[in-house]
């Protein structure tokens, strides 16, 4: 995400890390005079930040949702979004938002988990128990309709290879990395499907990293009627 940005001319003065977590420096130190506004929607995770916030010039903590931001319109010159909209059912009202709240010619940049993400894990388990990602190419559709212009969509796949698959699961827990589909299911697993995952697991995990940013369209003569995608594969 931070060397995506050294291929952009951004000069931010306001900057909002969307979905930011625990509150991290690394925004403010690459653009030490702008003010940085975290926003997430759990509250224990924005004070978990609080020691960083020290290095950002009138820093701002916000507990929010990414559907609903309260900021203003055309407030901020940055929006940053690392690793939040695969936990979004459609991120479109979420494009849609932060487009209402960048400048004119602002630059929206995030990174997400695209379809092939713990393919292994949903081979084993089935598709109704691992959480769903969007397309790149959905996405790029998105940022379009909610009003950027030059959207730019790049993915790379990272494979994660573990000495026994149990390994695998343990990392997932304690990364909160569990499934939010609405459709999972909510009962206790049976010992026969604990012992197929268990045999059945492949000791890997696939990540297929998506990565995208794009223009807010507004004061912008033309807005592209394609997005332009590239593959970086291992």
């Amino acid at each position: 995400m931070l060397e995506r940005l050294d291929y952009v001319k951004v000069a931010p003065r306001r900057i909002l890390d969307a979905a930011s977590g625990p509150p991290r420096r690394a925004l403010g130190k690459r653009y030490p005079g702008a003010e940085v506004i975290a926003l997430d929607f759990s509250l224990g995770m924005l004070s978990q930040g609080s020691r960083w916030m020290r290095l950002f010039r009138s820093p701002r903590n916000i507990c929010a949702d990414l559907e609903r931001l309260p900021v203003a319109a055309g407030a901020v010159d940055l929006v940053w979004c690392n690793m939040a909209l695969h936990w979004l059912s459609d991120p479109l009202p979420a494009f849609r938002e932060f487009a209402r709240v960048l400048a004119p010619e602002g630059l929206l940049t995030f990174s997400t988990l695209g379809p092939d993400t713990l393919k292994e894990l949903r081979a084993a388990a089935g598709a109704a128990r691992v959480h769903a990602f969007i397309d790149m190419h959905d996405l790029g559709d998105m940022l379009l309709a909610a009003g950027f212009a030059d959207p730019v969509m790049d993915m790379e796949m990272i494979e994660l290879v573990y000495a026994r698959n149990a390994s695998l699961l343990e990392d997932l827990r304690r990364s909160g990395q569990t499934s939010a589909r609405a459709d999972r299911p909510r009962g206790l697993s049976t010992r026969s499907f604990v012992e197929r995952l268990r045999t059945g697991l492949a000791p890997r995990a696939t990540f297929e990293v998506v990565y995208g940013h794009a223009w807010n369209g507004r004061k912008m003569h033309q807005e592209p009627k394609t997005v332009r995608v590239f593959k970086r594969m291992p």
